[in-house]
Order: structure tokens, then C-alpha cells, then sequence
């Protein structure tokens, strides 16, 4: 009843919003219109400005509301995602029945109930469609970014230096948050500092070695991906024997007595194997828990120093009912391997059929934390493979956090988040630009006790690889081993979050290694950057036309990279060791991450659900081996203003996000 009478207040608002005389529905409809909300001053400024919103989820629904009841009338709202029930929680905006339909869309039909003078118009689409150029962004006065990924960040930020429009950006995770404004010339950009990179974890740990919840989990989900999704040599699941741990003897004798029929552990395609079965359960759990296992077994020099795993029988599967979890929820209890065995049967048998009922070129399913059956086999899989290896098993909760990488949004956060980007649009309106600050958010008071901080600007960082006058960047790799399309789709369009690559090697010749141009160079693609005579020191020249960026690349060739990296990207040339040095040394430290080699050492990244509202993620959702920032802590104060840097006062690690 109390849903009904609130849903009834609520329509009520939006009718007299609509009808009548604007200006007095708009004073009715709260008291954010009878009352200065900007300084008289600012009210010209703000009805002539023109606003561009890049994402209307969590952050972007709070931002709609505040502009248009700000006075603001000339909105523009760009998002691609549509809605999903587990938005309406903190995207007030969006209403059950709005579930499937284009965010932008309804964010529009929404926040127009609260003004409905505002003229906003919606855009389904990717802003990082060569439609958005730079012509496009020179035509707002503000440009405001409430998105939850780290190219379309990079993007937006180029696009906003080229057109010398003012960005502010921001973003949340839980109780934290940030502001930030840039501008060119005239504070630092968002590729300023290089970020951190995303959880990832070797290869042969994932097949071979897991010692932690997490591994088992990127397992079951590479899993499920080979069995039901859209199947990347890089996420086999088989054990790998090219595990540098596993050199000489190791495994031979597993390889010398492969038989050949189905349910082995020969190297063919794994989807294909299960169709031949009928996505038989039990030759799977054969396969993956038991041959899988002792094949594994057979390497017997990765057992030295580890507690060897132990094969299960599909015929013998422990129960190890625990009395402890009798007052948890169904979500909240860890399955025992049989509760385990029996909801992957059911999964499989689920799966299954929904994978046969699929037509088309896209006939293959898309893991969904949300969806029963994909969360209860990832559940399944994990915690058995967890069992296999010793390690703590997790709640189907615990699993569903964790595989989706959930950081709780709460929509306190993004509201208080929202409200600080019209403070910062009030300044930059106003050309106050040397009061405009770095804003934090922080889950407890600091030094001043104070939970919101602002820290005032840094200036640009003179070797920044996007906003310097000559930006540069270096990167190690095997020329050898790097084929050309390898280069444009992980280096150029993957780690430096280009859109429109054309390369041009500084050999004197002009030699056109990629172009935009469809066609000019399919040729090069397979070729390896050696067979272009690239090699230790060769200098690249890019550009992209879509972003006017252009960009140095000087190329330092490593046979061997830490970690197993396929590449590294270094920003700041003074950091990169000379090769004597390295090779003596062993790898040197990376100052940004590189995407997964395609091979079978390549590093296996745990993906950010795209429907938070994350800047930057340190490891993974209850994971408590948290990867070490790459890039330094900002300062933060309580004051306005700030002196030098080492007078700053700084949140401990716990209280800040990095942007």
C-alpha cells in the first residue's frame, strides 16, 4: 500500500508538471524554483549554455534532475546501455516497465516531468562513433561525464582537449566518489597519470595452478564461454603445457598416453567435444574434474612446492554437510560438491537447451550475473574446482560479487557526486577556473574532519602521452612475435584507446604499417612487426583523425616481459631500464598494464561489470590480494586553498579513489 500511495504522489507531481502554465507547474514542482539555486550573476550564463551528458545511469539520472531543476535548458544526453531491473535500485529515473528500453531515452522522458520548459534531446548511441567528432563537442559549453569505463573516459577526454571544451568528469564506488574538472592548458587531462590496470592473473595459474577463490571463478566463466558462450582461444580451459613451471619431462607421460576418444583430455575444441556428447554431465564433470585433474598431476614439477590437487569421481562426491549454516539465506550458504554436482546438472541441462534454441550468426549465450542459471553454473564450477585444489569455497553471494566484479553502488554517493558537478559547471560558467578543485568523497571524515575534500588543481603533466606538445609513449614487446593486428587492436585500440589508428613507420621511407582506410592495409594484418623492419628503437607515427591526436611511439623489443605480457606501455621514458639492465635484473616494473598475449601464458583479466559506476578498481570484489596503484595518490585538503603538494594532507588507501 505504501508502494501504491508513493507511485500515486509521484504521478501526481509529473500531471500538474505538464499542464497549465510552465513556470508555475515548474515552481510547484519543487521549491528548487522559487529559490536561487546559482547566484543571479550565473542565470545568463546557464540559459545560454549548451550541456552534453555522457551516461545517464547512476551518476547521469542525479545529473539530469540537477541541471534541469538548476535552470539549465539545453541538454543533450548520450548513452548506450539500456535499462536492467538491477538499475532500479539507484536510477530513479527508470521504473520497472522501463526495463530493455534505451537509458537516454527514458532519462529524457523523465527529467522533462521535472521541467517540462527544458529542451533535452537523446541519443541511443556510442559516443565514440565517428558521428561525435571534434565539430560536435566545439558546440557545448560543458561537457559532463557520468560514465563507468575507462576508453570511453580516455575518449571523451581527447575529444573535449581537441574541441578546447571544458570536461568535468567524475564517478563513484560505494560510499567513495570524486570531481574533477579539466581543461586544456590549464589543468591536468584524465590520461595525465597513467591507471592501474584491471585484476589479471597469468594463464597457467588459471588452468593449472589456481590458489585462490577468484581463479577458480575466471575458470568456471571461461568455462562457461567455451561451452556456451562465444568461445577465445585465449580462455581454454584444458590444462596448459606451456607452463613455464612445467619445462622439461613434465607432462610426458600424460601426453604419451592421450587416447582419443571423447571425454579425454586431447586439445580439441571444447564446445565441439560437448555437442558430440550431448552436454552430458557426467562426461563433463569427468573431464573437467577428474582427467583434467590428473593430467595436471602428470607435471609433477608444479607439485614440488604446492599441495597437489585431487580428482574427483563422479561416482564418490562428498556431501560435507556443515550445521553452521543454518540461519544463512539460500545466497549465503557454501554448496557442499554434491549441492554443487546438482546444480551444475541442472545448469547444464538449462543451458543446453537455450544454446539449441538460439539461431543466427550470434547462436551462443552471454554470461549475466542476473541470470539464475549462469550464476548457479559459475557457482557450481568454481566452488568444484575449489574443492579440487584446497581452496576455501565461496557462496553462490560471494561468487556472484565477485565474477561480476561488484562494487556496491548506492545512490546516496552518486547523488551527493551529481550535486558537486553543478558546482564545478557553476564556477566554469562563471570563468572562475582558478577555484574549480579535485572534489573526494570519502566513507569516513579526514584529518579536518570533513568527508567531502577538495584539492586544488594539478597542472598538466608535461610528459603525458595525450595533452603534452609532443606526446610520446614507449613500448616493449616482440617484434618478433607481434603481429600488425595484434599491435592495432591491444596496443593502439586496447591500451592507448585510439579509435582510427593510421601508422606510418619513421624508417625515411613513409612505410604505411595500418590506416583507417578499409582495405589499404589487410595485407599487413598477419605479419609480424619484424617482417616491417621494426625493431629495438624504431619510432612510430600515429594519428588519429577522429580524436586529431597524434602520437610517438618509440618501440624497445623484449623477448621476455614481466609477468608473461604480450606488452608495456610506458609513459615516461626515464622509467624504462636500459635492456643490459633488465636482463640482469630480471623484468622491470610497468607503469600500465597490457591486455592478454594470445597464447597460452597470456593473463586472464576479470572484467568490470559495465552497469557500475567505477573509475578505477584495485583487484577484484572480495579479493584480499589487492593490486598495487601504479600511479600516485592525489592530495586532498578541506581548505580551499592548498599549498605545495608535501603541505597536502592525504587519505589513507581505504578513502580514495584514482582517477
Amino acid at each position: 500500500m505504501k508502494h501504491s500511495n508513493k507511485n500515486k504522489r509521484t504521478s501526481e507531481i509529473r500531471s500538474n508538471a505538464t499542464s497549465g502554465h510552465p513556470a508555475r507547474q515548474f515552481s510547484k514542482l519543487g521549491k528548487m524554483a522559487d529559490v536561487n539555486v546559482a547566484p543571479s550573476l550565473l542565470d545568463d550564463s546557464i540559459r545560454k549554455s549548451k550541456i552534453l551528458v555522457v551516461g545517464a545511469g547512476g551518476i547521469g539520472c542525479e545529473l539530469l534532475k540537477n541541471l534541469v531543476l538548476s535552470g539549465f535548458n539545453d541538454i543533450l544526453v548520450i548513452d548506450l546501455d539500456t535499462i536492467d531491473v538491477s538499475n532500479l535500485n539507484r536510477q530513479f529515473l527508470f521504473q520497472k516497465e522501463h526495463v530493455g528500453k534505451s537509458k537516454a531515452v527514458i532519462a529524457r522522458e523523465s527529467a522533462l516531468g521535472f521541467n517540462p520548459n527544458v529542451t533535452i534531446v537523446a541519443k541511443h548511441d556510442s559516443v565514440m562513433n565517428s558521428e561525435y567528432n571534434v565539430t560536435f563537442f566545439k558546440q557545448f559549453t560543458v561537457v559532463m561525464n557520468a560514465l563507468d569505463n575507462r576508453a570511453a573516459r580516455s575518449h571523451v577526454n581527447r575529444m573535449c582537449l581537441a574541441a578546447n571544451v571544458p570536461l568535468i568528469e567524475s564517478g563513484t564506488a560505494g560510499y567513495l566518489g570524486q570531481v574533477t574538472a579539466i581543461r586544456k592548458g590549464l589543468s591536468e587531462c584524465y590520461d595525465c597519470n597513467p591507471k592501474a590496470g584491471q585484476k589479471s592473473f597469468p594463464g597457467c595459474t588459471i588452468r593449472n595452478t589456481p590458489s585462490e577463490p577468484i581463479h577458480c571463478i575466471v575458470w568456471a566463466k571461461h568455462l562457461f564461454n567455451q561451452l556456451f558462450g562465444e568461445a577465445d582461444p585465449d580462455e581454454d580451459v584444458s590444462p596448459d603445457t606451456a607452463d613455464p613451471e612445467a619445462a622439461g619431462d613434465a607432462g610426458s607421460v600424460a601426453l604419451q598416453n592421450q587416447a582419443s576418444e571423447a571425454g579425454n583430455v586431447t586439445r580439441v575444441s571444447t564446445r565441439a567435444w560437448a555437442q558430440q556428447s550431448e552436454y552430458d554431465p557426467s562426461k563433463l564433470f569427468g573431464k573437467f574434474f577428474c582427467d583434467d585433474i590428473k593430467y595436471l598431476l602428470s607435471m609433477d614439477k608444479l607439485w614440488t612446492k604446492r599441495t597437489p590437487p585431487t580428482p574427483l569421481s563422479w561416482d564418490n562426491i562428498p556431501e560435507e554437510i556443515s550445521d553452521q549454516q543454518g540461519g544463512l539465506i539460500k545466497d549465503q550458504k557454501v554448496w557442499s560438491p554434491a549441492e554443487c554436482v546438482q546444480a551444475m546438472v541442472s545448469s547444464i541441462k538449462i543451458l543446453y537447451q537455450r544454446s539449441k534454441e538460439s539461431n543466427g550468426e550470434e547462436s551462443f549465450l552471454v554470461w549475466d550475473k542476473d541470470d539464475e542459471a549462469s550464476m548457479d553454473f559459475v557457482t557450481a564450477c568454481s566452488n568444484l574446482r575449489s574443492h579440487v585444489f584446497s581452496i576455501p569455497k565461496k557462496s553462490r553471494f560471494d561468487v556472484k560479487a565477485m565474477a561480476g566484479n561488484i562494487i556496491p553502488a548506492i545512490a546516496t554517493t552518486n547523488a551527493v557526486i551529481a550535486g558537486l558537478i553543478v558546482f564545478e559547471a557553476f564556477k566554469i560558467l562563471e570563468g572562475k577556473w582558478e577555484e574549480c578543485r579535485h572534489v573526494y568523497l570519502n566513507s569516513k571524515p579526514n584529518a579536518l574532519n570533513k568527508v567531502i575534500a577538495p584539492s586544488s588543481l594539478d597542472s598538466a603533466n608535461p610528459k603525458c602521452y595525450v595533452c603534452s606538445p609532443h606526446p610520446e609513449v614507449t613500448v616493449l614487446l616482440n617484434v618478433s612475435q607481434m603481429t600488425v593486428q595484434s599491435f592495432e587492436d591491444k596496443v593502439l585500440r586496447g591500451a592507448l584507446h585510439m579509435i582510427s589508428p593510421d601508422v606510418m613507420v619513421d624508417d625515411g621511407k613513409g612505410t604505411v604499417l595500418i590506416s583507417s582506410e578499409e582495405g589499404e592495409t589487410t595485407e599487413n594484418m598477419s605479419k609480424s612487426l619484424s617482417d616491417f623492419n621494426i625493431s629495438d628503437g624504431t619510432r612510430l607515427r600515429c594519428e588519429d583523425f577522429h580524436q586529431e591526436y597524434d602520437l610517438n611511439i618509440t618501440i624497445i623489443d623484449r623477448e621476455h616481459l614481466e609477468e608473461n605480457r604480450e606488452f608495456t606501455v610506458i609513459a615516461d621514458p626515464s622509467q624504462l631500464q636500459p635492456k643490459a639492465a633488465v636482463e640482469s635484473s630480471g623484468p622491470q616494473p610497468s607503469t600500465s598494464s597490457s591486455k592478454p598475449a594470445p597464447s597460452t601464458r597470456a593473463t586472464e583479466s576479470v572484467e568490470i561489470d559495465e552497469d557500475l559506476d567505477v573509475i578505477f578498481q584495485k583487484g577484484t570484489a572480495n579479493d584480499d590480494h589487492q593490486q598495487e596503484p601504479s600511479i600516485r595518490k592525489r592530495s586532498i585538503s578541506g581548505q580551499a586553498d592548498i599549498g605545495s603538494a608535501s603541505k597536502k594532507l592525504r587519505l589513507s588507501e581505504n578513502d580514495i579513489i584514482e582517477l
